[in-house]
């Protein structure tokens, strides 16, 4: 199947027309490509303000950047021997989770893109935790890319090699003077930076893996992993032309004083496909790169750049992704705005609803900390096959059911607040499933058979015809409504696009 970029719009400012209106459906396009989406009074609010889209990044970005790290956990820097020998396993997994769990909940924070952006990043430098399993490398190598995601990429390249989760996971560990290990230097070229046979020959990955010796210190398990002059290579070695007793930081500088414009193209491609359409505008690739370029691989003026652009806003661009399972999820949750907060267990330290999403997640092969493997999750038309489809329609359904048995008032009050208290069940269909699927249903066909699940078996058909039903008619039933209305949409096929 050939599937082409139709999208028109150039690099330039979207400004608000008569023809590109700055709509309820061009926010929640942004809100989620820079985030997890927005419930519809944020929305509306936003649609009310007189903040156009050019300030609205803005402010997005910005408060990414002085958004503060999260506080670092006592176990930050603990190796095996502060653990007690009986209790290892179940402290390890508790601290995993208290993290990862953590940090879900920033993803539907309201100053999420910095959240959003450690995704993309975390699949880009992948590790996996099953390799290490160590909270203190866990927590070193996520902290490296939540300092990084919105400053510079040489810096991020630079430091996140040196972090025990890479050193372990790339085999850095195992790279000495007398027996290099290419793992690591090849990765480097073929994923991290220039992409596959793109500027780089064996002999730089061979040349690169002997400069890289030396970060071979390791004590004990989960402890630091410093360097060692001794097992570092001293010797000559050519690098992209470049020859010199070249170490870790020389490689670096090398590399993006060598290959800038491979580098630029490289990420530039990759921050495209995920965050505006997975087949690629050249000519905006080159306009992101020349920007990337100019700022000497600073990423933030990228970001402003693109999401800023006509380009990101049009049409073409919106709902051509295909959600991840994590994406999905969290999107309903911070559409919805579920109570999240409610299922903190204050005897586990962590909170019972993501440890629900996590799992999901993971079934649907989209486990946090454990990309699949070192080239990461492929995304897009990789996360829906015949069996995860069903399993996506599975997954929602439950957390439906969940937010139902738990909060089922909930329901009744978002779509009090999406319709105005409407008691027209074909008007609140319709917001509600343009809310969540805001490319909307292909037919007036469509629409109607979602209005008639709305109504339900529950109602009596004349009810609604004179006016006994309300969104106040019955808690119970009105919030089974709901419930079965969104169940009905996680199952329609725009529903996976992003």
């Amino acid at each position: 199947m050939i599937v082409t970029n139709c999208a028109t719009g150039t690099i330039a400012p979207y400004v608000p027309s008569a023809t590109m209106p700055w709509t309820r459906r061009r926010i929640a396009h942004l809100a989620r490509r820079m985030g997890f989406g927005l419930n519809p009074q944020r929305i509306d609010e936003i649609l009310d303000s007189n903040l156009s889209p050019t300030q609205l990044v803005d402010l997005i970005i910005d408060n990414a950047i002085n958004k503060p790290l999260p506080p670092e956990p006592e176990w930050s820097n603990w190796s095996l021997s502060n653990y007690g020998s009986d209790t290892i396993q179940s402290e390890v997994i508790q601290q995993i989770y208290e993290w990862i769990f953590d940090w879900m909940e920033e993803m539907v924070s309201e100053n999420n893109f910095r959240e959003k952006l450690e995704m993309f990043w975390h699949n880009h430098f992948v590790t996996r935790l099953d390799d290490y399993n160590c909270p203190s490398y866990m927590y070193q190598y996520h902290t490296i890319i939540q300092k990084n995601v919105l400053g510079n990429f040489k810096t991020l390249t630079t430091e996140i090699g040196t972090t025990p989760a890479m050193l372990i996971y790339l085999n850095g560990v195992q790279n000495t003077r007398t027996n290099p290990n290419e793992n690591y230097a090849r990765e480097l070229y073929e994923l991290f930076t220039l992409g596959v046979d793109n500027g780089y020959t064996q002999t730089d990955i061979t040349e690169t893996a002997r400069a890289l010796t030396g970060w071979n210190g390791f004590t004990e398990g989960c402890a630091p992993i410093g360097y060692l002059p001794i097992a570092h290579d001293p010797g000559v070695k050519t690098i992209f032309g470049q020859t010199g007793n070249w170490n870790y930081d020389d490689v670096h500088t090398i590399l993006f004083e060598q290959r800038a414009n491979e580098i630029a193209q490289h990420i530039c491609t990759k921050l495209y496909k995920r965050f505006v359409n997975p087949e690629i505008d050249q000519t905006i690739i080159d306009e992101l790169a020349a920007t990337f370029l100019a700022n000497n691989f600073e990423l933030a003026p990228v970001y402003r750049q693109l999401f800023k652009s006509e380009h990101f806003f049009d049409e073409a661009n919106m709902d051509v992704q295909i959600k991840s399972p994590i994406e999905m999820m969290l999107n309903y949750v911070k559409e919805f705005e579920y109570p999240y907060e409610s299922f903190f267990d204050t005897n586990l330290n962590y909170n019972q609803f993501f440890l629900r999403i996590y799992f999901e997640g993971a079934t649907l092969g989209q486990e946090l900390m454990n990309p699949v493997d070192v080239a990461g999750w492929q995304g897009n038309r990789n996360w829906v096959n015949s069996s995860t489809l069903i399993g996506r329609w599975e997954t929602m359904q439950n957390l439906v059911f969940y937010i139902y048995e738990n909060y089922k008032y909930l329901y009744i009050d978002f779509a009090k607040q999406i319709s105005g208290n409407s008691n027209d069940p074909a008007f609140i269909t319709q917001l509600i499933v343009d809310h969540f699927v805001p490319v909307g249903l292909q037919t007036p066909a469509d629409y109607e058979r979602a209005t008639n699940i709305f109504k339900s078996d529950y109602v009596p058909a004349n009810y609604f015809e004179d006016g006994t039903w309300t969104l106040d008619y019955n808690e119970d039933v009105v919030a089974a409504q709901v419930a079965l209305l969104i169940i009905h949409i996680s199952k329609i096929p725009e529903f996976q696009f992003v």
